[in-house]
């Protein structure tokens, strides 16, 4: 069976979404798009350094943030 995903853009459209579901015995799981306080930080630091004119290549961030067994 086909999954849909559904982004209500206020809390009145999430609870009405919810009650249809419900109303209609469709199952689903509520899940939260909210990333961590520090993933946040560290997008807003990549996109600042980006702006500010100092990219890095994909092979220096590997090198930087993963371990080589």
């Amino acid at each position: 069976m086909e999954s849909i995903l559904i982004r209500p853009e206020s809390t009145e459209q999430l609870k009405t979404v919810k009650a249809v579901l419900k109303a209609l015995k469709v199952p689903f799981e509520p899940q939260s798009d909210v990333f961590p306080p520090h993933v946040l930080n560290n997008i807003k630091d990549g996109i600042k350094q980006y702006e500010d004119g100092q990219p890095i290549s994909l092979e220096e961030f590997a090198n930087r943030h993963f371990t080589k067994a």
